[in-house]
């Protein structure tokens, strides 16, 4: 299948939306369409973390985000019939970005009861990659094994966690190289860390 330039992206309720936030801002720098589904709890991390007026959520979103040259369309999580919910409808796949463990869990287990859930299930059954940054620790057993699960079934985890052989100096930078490892997997290019054995 062609490049479509069209991702799904989910925040949920794990520490971290920062990570989704940037990640989204690159995407749309490169002129993606992203279509955002982001959990209630979702919603109450923007607003503890970010500092986010959330009562206006499509104004909020169009505050931090309207103003760069990709598209984005938001979809309420509960919202169990939009575009992203079927598989007729293309993607070049999807990002939980960061991914809780409810979350991880209920792809796990084939609960498509809202639409983050749904959205992931649609990327599995049709072969569509898809990308989960778990944010939790420490980790028990049931977290790893549905890790596990979906590992073993070509879901992509890339765990938050950070580097350092680059030599961070900023919080951005470890941001920036978490969200560079996801659009790695995704074969985009970017440039927003250092790779093992550049020159400087």
């Amino acid at each position: 299948m062609n490049r479509l330039k069209r991702l799904a992206v989910g925040i949920t309720g794990a520490s971290g939306s920062i990570y989704g936030v940037r990640l989204i801002e690159t995407l749309l720098d490169q002129d993606y369409e992203i279509h955002l589904v982001v959990s209630n709890a979702g919603w109450r991390v923007l607003k503890e973390e970010l500092g986010w007026n959330v009562s206006d959520r499509e104004g909020i979103l169009n505050e931090k985000f309207g103003n760069r040259p990709g598209s984005l369309i938001y979809h309420p999580v509960s919202d169990i019939g939009a575009s992203i919910a079927s598989g007729s409808f293309l993607m070049d796949g999807m990002i939980i970005m960061p991914c809780s463990m409810g979350t991880l869990s209920a792809i796990a287990h084939g609960a498509s009861d809202n639409l983050m859930a749904r959205a992931a299930d649609v990327m599995m059954k049709e072969g569509r990659p898809l990308v989960l940054v778990p944010r939790e620790t420490p980790l028990h057993a049931i977290h790893l094994e549905n890790m596990l699960k979906l590992s073993r079934l070509g879901v992509k985890m890339i765990p938050a966690m950070p580097a350092f052989y680059y030599h961070p100096k900023t919080m951005d930078d470890l941001i920036h190289f978490l969200v560079g490892k996801v659009l790695d997997v995704l074969h985009i290019e970017h440039n927003l860390f250092k790779r093992w054995g550049e020159e400087n």
